[in-house]
């Protein structure tokens, strides 16, 4: 678990990858309370997400927005080239409403799908933003990828309160040369997953989906869920504001409480934190 499985469809110029969240999707979800709708959403962004971004090359941090006018008002993932993903849901469904959700769309109603690709070495972002078209998140996707890379491609997700998995296939460019039935063979095996199947170890499933034909499965990439404390940067923020301005929260509050919403994290500070951040000059003798 929690590791991206890259494979090849050697003789169809086919490739894919199977991407299993464990432990980390367990971590990623422990301080949330998320109805069960959300919570498969959010796992699912999560497996597309370390999917995506297993192939990214040099060191920067992908990011995926999903935003709506549904319950569900923004879905946010992100990941750097170590596979470290954050993420997390705004959304106001409660468990009993729940029961009335049938399809994404629902969930995120009318909205847009954003992608932010931050690399360490340039200062701006490549950012593309497209509107949310399909009835679920492999839908999304798939949509998405075919128009980014002119390519088309499939994926199978699922996600449970254990695992957040997923299964991705991409037609290259010389797939139809290689053998012109290929790709609507295998697109319809892969169609029979079941969503419990996914999680099963790669060699498994994909002897059970493709075992008439040549698959070549590399080396698994490692995702984790990444999404430390940090109190420096909480407080850096506190001082940027200036000692007056903190004094004014703590006079409408007597503890300034800052959360960390893409982590779950909070931060909470009392009146101590106004010298700790502004020491006043000098000392008093007398």
């Amino acid at each position: 678990m929690d590791s991206v499985h890259r494979f090849l469809l050697e003789d169809l110029d086919i490739r894919g990858a199977l991407v299993q969240l464990g432990p980390s999707w367990a971590a990623m979800t422990s301080r949330r309370n998320y109805a069960a709708p959300v919570r498969e959403l959010v796992g699912e962004l999560a497996a597309v997400t370390a999917l995506i971004g297993s192939n990214l090359k040099a060191p920067g941090r992908l990011s995926f927005q999903l935003q709506g006018h549904g319950p569900v008002s923004m879905l946010v993932m992100d990941c750097n080239e170590q596979l470290q993903l954050r993420g997390m849901a705004k959304s106001e469904l409660t468990a009993d409403a729940a029961a009335n959700v049938v399809s994404v769309g629902s969930l995120l109603g009318d909205g847009q799908l954003v992608l932010t690709l931050q690399p360490e070495t340039a200062q701006t972002p490549y950012q593309s933003v497209v509107p949310i078209v399909g009835n679920t998140l492999a839908e999304i996707f798939e949509h998405y990828l075919e128009q980014s890379e002119q390519q088309p491609a499939r994926l199978w997700l699922a996600a449970t309160a254990d695992t957040a998995c997923g299964l991705f296939l991409q037609k290259l460019p010389s797939a139809d040369g290689r053998d012109p039935d290929g790709w609507n063979r295998i697109e319809q095996l892969a169609a029979t997953v079941r969503p419990e199947e996914l999680a099963l170890p790669p060699e498994t499933l994909l002897t059970r989906l493709f075992g008439e034909e040549s698959v070549r499965l590399f080396e698994p990439l490692q995702a984790i869920w990444h999404c430390p404390r940090d109190e420096e940067k909480v407080r850096n923020m506190l001082l940027s504001l200036g000692r007056e301005e903190v004094e004014e929260m703590l006079a409408d509050a007597e503890v300034i409480a800052i959360e960390d919403e893409i982590c779950g994290h909070e931060y909470r500070f009392g009146a101590e934190i106004v010298d700790e951040l502004f020491p006043p000059d000098g000392r008093l003798l007398h």
